[in-house]
């Protein structure tokens, strides 16, 4: 820890100054493409995106200027990290106070793991007489567009769904289409699970808005060098490229997947949150910072549900079982890595409603029997100082699902991981599994109902 504590003030001293110099948007060939300009020191990154043009509407140019010009102050986060500049200036654009102090909070919350992993969250602090940064423009006020769904009908019951792979956006999306909503699916970066959810769903890659990110590969070289490095609120950067999407769609609805444990801090007793750009506080944040644009509505459709509660859910979606994909390390060839916290999660709260010889198939061996995965299981149980830093449900549901597996299928012996726990009984604050919807079989009232709940984000 001293050693990067060290790193991280020596860099900060020799980069004082970030700067996002300018951004850049144009459609051309079918596709809008958007590029930035940063600068710190004798260093420059320009990361870049591409949304393919597929239901494109004629957007009045001028409208994205707004949006473009945040989509670069988000992935400034991630290019800032790497030297912890103590001054951020951006000359490509006018922030007011409000504006400043969101990008502020989010640089803060959305760093947490970042500063807490590198032992600096006591040589930095939000506010006070060692503030980690300040943000500070003088480039000329950018309007924000008051409305861009003029042309758009019916577009108060159409959705955009990103998709990430996983079991939730599986299970927003089939709730939405069962509901007879109009559902458009989202992803980013294609990938094998990504691209399998959809067409299981019934979309081609041809049929979903795509958009293509790419990290400037000085960032990459830095990393290597040894550059501070670390976790970056990913979810933020998406809600902004959402936001984009939106527009270019004419589809004012993002219906998110984020579950209500994303709430829950990480590391136990504090505020680090490893989801923190999935939680409440977040949406309700980013929703407060768009509301200028009339009709746009940023939300978490699965917001009223536990992580227990989807997973049931989901384990009536058979034909996902063998595309659905959660595994960070994995994800380039498309597996379960079968060694990551992740990947163990996934296996505990599916484990209740799934027989565990499927499950087996599905990741590949008997996780809950595999002593390797000994710290990520005490970690997921609450007996270690923190959960595993990666996007996993709460203490009381891994537990919860543990004893109810334990109750369905394991009479006669259970796994090596669960024996850890005999010593100590489970205890939990229970899931409401009983008022759960049934996939299929819900009345149009049903279906209401819930999706009331979902939009108004019961806490």
């Amino acid at each position: 820890m001293a050693d990067r504590k060290d790193k991280y003030i020596t860099l900060s001293n020799q980069y004082p100054d970030f700067v996002y110099e300018a951004y850049h948007y144009e459609i051309s060939n079918g596709e809008l493409k958007v590029w930035f300009d940063f600068r710190v020191g004798d260093i420059e990154f320009h990361p870049s995106a591409v949304v393919e043009q597929r239901y494109f509407l004629d957007t009045t140019y001028s409208d994205l200027e707004w949006t473009v010009f945040n989509i670069g102050m988000v992935e400034l986060v991630s290019y800032w990290k790497c030297v912890c500049s103590p001054n951020v200036h951006v000359k490509c654009g006018a922030l007011t106070e409000a504006m400043a102090a969101f990008w502020k909070k989010l640089y803060w919350h959305g760093l947490g793991e970042f500063f807490y992993t590198n032992g600096l969250l006591e040589d930095v602090s939000f506010d006070g007489e060692t503030p980690f940064m300040t943000i500070n423009s003088s480039g000329r006020a950018i309007v924000c567009p008051a409305t861009v769904y003029k042309q758009y009908t019916g577009s108060s019951m159409s959705y955009l769904v990103p998709i990430g792979g996983g079991k939730d956006s599986v299970v927003t999306l089939e709730l939405l289409k069962q509901a007879g909503r109009t559902v458009r699916p989202l992803i980013m970066n294609p990938r094998g699970a990504t691209i399998g959810c959809a067409q299981v769903a019934g979309y081609p890659l041809h049929e979903v808005l795509v958009i293509r990110r790419t990290i400037d590969p000085t960032l990459l070289e830095l990393n290597s060098k040894g550059y501070l490095n670390g976790h970056t609120p990913f979810s933020a950067m998406l809600a902004f490229y959402t936001l984009l999407a939106s527009q270019l769609s004419g589809i004012p609805n993002v219906a998110l997947s984020n579950e209500s444990s994303a709430n829950e801090s990480t590391v136990i007793g504090s505020t680090v949150n490893h989801q923190y750009s999935k939680s409440l506080e977040f949406e309700d944040d980013f929703r407060a910072y768009c509301s200028g644009i009339r009709q746009f509505d940023y939300f978490s459709f699965l917001r009223p549900l536990a992580e227990l509660q989807i997973a049931m859910l989901f384990s009536r979606l058979q034909k996902y079982h063998d595309v659905f994909r959660s595994c960070n390390v994995g994800s380039k060839q498309d597996i379960w890595c079968g060694r990551c916290a992740k990947c163990l999660f996934a296996y505990i709260i599916l484990s209740p409603f799934i027989t565990p010889s499927r499950l087996n198939q599905i990741f590949g061996h008997p996780l809950l029997d595999d002593m390797l995965l000994k710290h990520e299981f005490m970690q997921l149980t609450g007996c270690a100082e923190s959960k595993p830093f990666e996007c996993v449900g709460t203490i009381d549901e891994v537990r919860q699902a543990l004893d109810m597996a334990r109750s369905t299928w394991y009479h006669e012996g259970e796994p090596a991981l669960m024996k850890m726990l005999d010593a100590e009984p489970l205890r939990y604050r229970a899931v409401d599994l009983n008022h759960v919807p049934h996939l299929g079989n819900l009345s149009a009232e049903e279906y209401k109902i819930l999706e009331k709940a979902c939009i108004e984000r019961n806490k």
